[in-house]
């Protein structure tokens, strides 16, 4: 008796991990991210070039899945923008030579997020460092779920240069000066790996 207590239990505890396991995603080539700001004389754009990152998921009974994990790392030198004069402006608020990545860490495990190819609006809360300082923040991005081989995380996000020690970058002798506020946009897709 104490022994098919016990076989039972194990079974029942390697079903509870079978039905809630992690899977692995990886950030798949086709994203877009956009950096966009104002000036003493113009609106501009940048866009990055190099970003990597996965994420870790857990598919529930109901459908519906959490995301335990997310890391995102970009590469400073990959963001161009109106030409080299201006990008190694960019380079240089950024202190890309002591700081070449910008990263996202997922500090709180988003739980219990509808599947579908509508579109759930969720609170994305983790670490963001740039130029060496790290913040924390609270990004509400759009996941979609076309599959569960497959998720598409959007959204947009305002920063504050001077919150990470980044002064705005100036050209033409001063006369042009970039404001504080830049907007971060993305459109990433996960590809399930494991």
């Amino acid at each position: 008796m104490i022994r098919f207590r016990t076989v039972a239990l194990l079974c029942f505890m390697l079903t509870g991990l079978l039905c809630s396991a992690q899977h692995g995603y990886l950030l798949a080539n086709d994203y877009t991210v956009k950096i966009s700001g104002t000036s003493s004389l113009h609106k501009w754009d940048e866009t990055v070039g190099n970003v990597s990152g996965y994420g870790i998921i857990i598919w529930n009974n109901d459908g519906s899945f959490d995301i335990d994990a997310v890391n995102l790392v970009t590469d400073v030198y990959s963001i161009k923008g109106e030409g080299s004069t201006m990008n190694n402006k960019t380079y240089k608020a950024l202190k890309a030579d002591s700081n070449p990545k910008i990263t996202f860490v997922l500090s709180t495990p988003i739980k219990a997020i509808k599947a579908g190819a509508n579109g759930t609006i969720v609170s994305a809360k983790g670490a963001l460092t740039i130029a060496g300082v790290t913040k924390t923040v609270d990004m509400q991005v759009t996941i979609l779920s076309i599959s569960k081989s497959e998720l598409i995380v959007q959204g947009s996000q305002v920063i504050k240069m001077k919150d990470y020690g980044i002064t705005p970058p100036t050209a033409i002798f001063g006369t042009l000066k970039t404001g504080n506020e830049i907007t971060l946009d993305f459109k990433t897709t996960f590809r399930f790996t494991s």
